[in-house]
């Protein structure tokens, strides 16, 4: 079944000009707020996978117009992958400012966090946690300066284009897109000070950075410091690797 917005133009002129609510402001102050933003192949949902394990997290499940599609042979589920919604309940929702961000994708869907998710998280006491793009991390930091943001690495950029690989043969156009996505990402996440950069290399260790970031977040300690460092050598291996042309 194909994805189509019947209210494109509507859609964009809300989003372009978008504010919560007062209600949505007062559910933000209470939320203890995770996000993490991660080029592809850096095993962002297998870690929070495992932080869900500890018990202390509430997984945001976003809203979206598009239709359910099987993965792997299996069909998505609502309020598992996503919550499946009409355009125009979202258009509505949109309209009263209860979605903490959302975004036009492809110009065939609209999808985003709807603060219903958050409210859930507090009910439940839990820190409310999600993986999120750069520009959605960065408009949640003007709504919550306090939001924990953390942008995962892989250790180098070798084992990152080992992990690419791995996922299967995508077309070297696909891999390019994907590199000069990371690229763009790295480049905006680096000029500010408010991302944490955590390298995942061992899953267990990666958690429990995670955790002792979320309990006490330093940008600025030895810790962040380190994070950084990667990620500035990623950005130059990306940039010189971008410059060539060549297939990687």
């Amino acid at each position: 079944m194909e994805n189509k917005l019947e209210h494109l133009d509507e859609l964009r002129q809300i989003l372009a000009s978008y504010q919560i609510s007062e209600g949505a402001k007062k559910v933000l102050q209470q939320t203890k707020l995770v996000l993490l933003v991660a080029p592809t192949s850096t095993g962002r949902n297998t870690v929070i996978n495992e932080l869900l394990k500890i018990g202390n997290y509430h997984f945001i499940v976003s809203d979206t117009t598009r239709h359910p599609r099987a993965n792997n042979g299996v069909l998505e589920q609502n309020g598992r992958e996503y919550w499946f919604r009409s355009e125009a309940e979202f258009l509505q929702e949109l309209r009263r400012g209860e979605f903490l961000e959302a975004a036009i994708i492809h110009n065939q869907q609209v999808s985003g966090i709807s603060m219903r998710e958050l409210e859930q998280s507090n009910r439940e006491g839990k820190c409310a946690i999600t993986d999120i793009e750069i520009i959605g991390a960065e408009n949640t930091h003007r709504l919550k300066p306090d939001t924990v943001i953390i942008f995962m690495l892989p250790p180098n950029f070798e084992e990152w284009i080992r992990r690419l690989h791995t996922r299967g043969s995508l077309p070297a156009e696909e891999v390019h897109r994907r590199l000069e996505s990371a690229h763009r990402e790295l480049e905006a996440a680096l000029t500010k000070d408010y991302y944490l950069f955590v390298v995942n290399d061992v899953i267990d260790d990666t958690v429990r950075q995670i955790e002792q970031i979320v309990r006490d977040p330093q940008p600025n300690s030895a810790r962040g410091e380190k994070g950084r460092e990667v990620a500035q050598q990623l950005y130059e291996a990306l940039t010189k690797e971008l410059a060539t042309g060549e297939d990687v």
